[in-house]
């Protein structure tokens, strides 16, 4: 038997490098299309890269010069704040907490009503993001749909833009948002043995303690999974927020993508606003390592 395991122990080195061969040609184009990327940009955050100008064409290394001065911005710490808050409310507890109440309610309807309400709620997913930007523009707009609709039922009607710009993106991203996590958190039930619902049931566990006790331990990787991919895609949101608020009004609703933005290509600071996008970078590095530390799924 001794003989046997050093020559298994002997032929795992081989057999290991042909099973990750196949890998090789997808390890290089992350390489090449994430990892340059990223480095390349971490490199210019510590430049003085301007858009125009000499400093355009020859770029001075600048050492960390601009992220002691993010560090001493008002304006960095306030689009921060903003950037978690909106994290926060729009991805982690609005779309997820939104899509797991609509999985579980279509489960327990009728196919007709199931299929009418994944329909609409897939439409706002589908839509590319600038018409459903504009069209939720529309939406909260002074003289917009919403407006319209209070005026109907004698409301007091609000510039919803420019009094509460934050809480009019997080709406909107949530409902740009959740159809995924809908369609995630129903696959992920669909899975869920019955067997264990029946037993559960059978000890005499109501609706809700069968959901907390049972369900949610069986979806843990699925909620985790889906957790870190709202949580990335609402960090990097742009378009939505450009077209609606323009990150105004002011900076009240200037989330890092936004600043990032204006402080690159309206005040032409290249550099200084690669800083802000690197910073954005860690923020999502952050977030992930909580879900994978948190909800890391017990081993099989």
């Amino acid at each position: 038997m001794t003989a046997v395991a050093v020559g298994g122990l002997g032929r795992s080195p081989s057999r290991a490098f042909f099973r990750l061969l196949p890998l090789v040609p997808a390890v290089l184009l992350l390489a090449a299309f994430m990892l340059g990327p990223i480095v390349y940009s971490l490199y210019g955050s510590l430049t003085d890269r301007a858009l125009t100008g000499p400093r355009a064409a020859n770029p001075q290394f600048f050492g960390l010069d601009n992220y002691v001065e993010l560090l001493g911005s008002a304006e960095f710490w306030n689009s921060l704040v903003l950037t978690v808050v909106f994290v926060l409310a729009s991805a982690v507890i609005g779309q997820n907490v939104l899509g797991m109440l609509l999985a579980v309610l279509m489960r327990s309807s009728a196919r007709p009503v199931r299929s009418f309400v994944s329909g609409i709620v897939v439409l706002a997913w589908v839509l590319p993001e600038i018409v459903a930007a504009f069209a939720l523009y529309a939406f909260f707009a002074k003289d917009g749909t919403l407006n319209s609709v209070l005026g109907w039922f004698g409301l007091e009607q609000t510039a919803w833009l420019y009094y509460l710009p934050m809480l009019s993106v997080i709406v909107a991203n949530i409902w740009r948002g959740t159809a995924f996590s809908m369609l995630v958190y129903n696959a992920a039930l669909a899975e869920v043995p019955p067997d264990l619902i029946e037993a559960a049931t059978i000890d005499g566990a109501s609706a809700w303690q069968r959901f907390i006790l049972v369900t949610l331990p069986v979806i843990r990787r699925s909620i985790s999974t889906n957790l870190l991919l709202t949580t990335l895609q609402t960090l990097g949101v742009f378009t939505l927020i450009w077209v609606m608020t323009g990150g105004g009004p002011g900076t009240a609703s200037a989330t890092l993508p936004v600043l990032a933005y204006q402080e690159a290509f309206k005040f032409a600071q290249v550099g200084y606003g690669t800083a802000i996008a690197t910073v954005t970078l860690l923020i999502g590095a952050v977030f992930s390592i909580i879900y994978i530390r948190v909800l890391k799924p017990e081993v099989d």
